[in-house]
């Protein structure tokens, strides 16, 4: 098999449990029917095994070929990644500090050829992630470093509680550590409208545990993810092999460029493109973060 043939849709997704190409397929409804449902009622789904076992091994060495370039900064933050110096009052929940370990490799360091990257661009793909999202499209992102990236947290390391600045996210599980790792979440923990501090509070002090739910994830799902209203982390990585993880974000609007300042905090670096989009930035609520 050619690499252009491995790394087509029907080649590298399981298009038996996902028909990606053929929307007039009931199956294909099903899955999104069912992909809706938990969104609404849970704010994630998983859709397991995804990419199709027989490519998956290449597509997670190519991962894997990428991942020493991960910008690996370990930082202080909160959950809503803002400074963990400003003026808050002396319980709100930013005041809680943690420790960020998780490194991304940006998009401009993942080659064009490489699954993930074919895949973040698939316009079948793309149909799909918005039918499940129950919206009638899904943009790249503009920006050229946050687009497309792989998620890379090592061993003792974790990526703490935080909320995310897009509303979803779509992310692909490329390889899983020994022990740890596991996905945690609060559900709806806060709206558009309100914050809900106390529970925030509750759940980074370890007193609202009622309020989490946990996921294990396996090489090859996918995950489908409300995470500007469900704050979130990946636990400690035990062991002595790293997580990976293939983040593709969407937008609802097109031409969306990340913030300079949390651009530079997840890369290390910012282009010219991030600079010149910093004046007309546009925020889609009033929530911290």
């Amino acid at each position: 098999m050619s690499t252009a043939e491995a790394w087509s849709i029907s080649g590298l997704v399981d298009t038996t449990s996902y028909p990606l190409a053929d929307p007039a397929n009931p199956l294909w409804w099903t899955v999104v029917s069912r992909a809706r449902h938990n969104l609404r009622t849970d704010g994630c789904c998983v859709l397991p095994g995804f990419i199709h076992p027989n490519v998956f091994p290449a597509v997670a060495q190519e991962c894997a070929t990428v991942a020493p370039l991960a910008y690996d900064k370990v930082e202080t933050v909160n959950a809503y990644n803002i400074a963990v110096d400003s003026t808050l009052p002396a319980d709100h929940p930013g005041r809680l500090a943690m420790r960020r370990g998780n490194a991304f490799v940006a998009r401009d360091q993942i080659p064009a050829d490489f699954a993930i990257h074919r895949l973040y661009r698939s316009e079948p793909f793309q149909r799909f992630v918005a039918a499940c999202f129950g919206l009638s499209q899904v943009h790249e992102l503009t920006d050229p470093l946050a687009g497309l990236c792989l998620n890379v947290i090592a061993p003792s390391l974790e990526h703490p509680w935080h909320f995310d600045t897009n509303e979803f996210a779509v992310s692909l599980l490329t390889q899983e550590p020994e022990y740890g790792g596991e996905f945690e979440y609060c559900s709806n923990i806060r709206t558009a409208q309100t914050e809900n501090f106390s529970d925030v509070r509750a759940v980074l002090a370890g007193e609202g545990s009622q309020l989490v739910r946990r996921l294990i994830l396996r090489p090859g799902d996918l995950q489908l993810f409300l995470g500007r209203y469900s704050m979130h982390r990946v636990s400690p990585i035990q062991g002595e092999t790293a997580r990976h993880s293939a983040i593709f974000a969407y937008t609802e609007r097109p031409g969306v460029v990340g913030s300079v300042a949390r651009t530079r905090q997840l890369f290390g670096r910012v282009l010219p493109g991030h600079l010149a989009a910093e004046a007309n930035a546009v925020r889609v609520d009033a929530l911290l973060g």
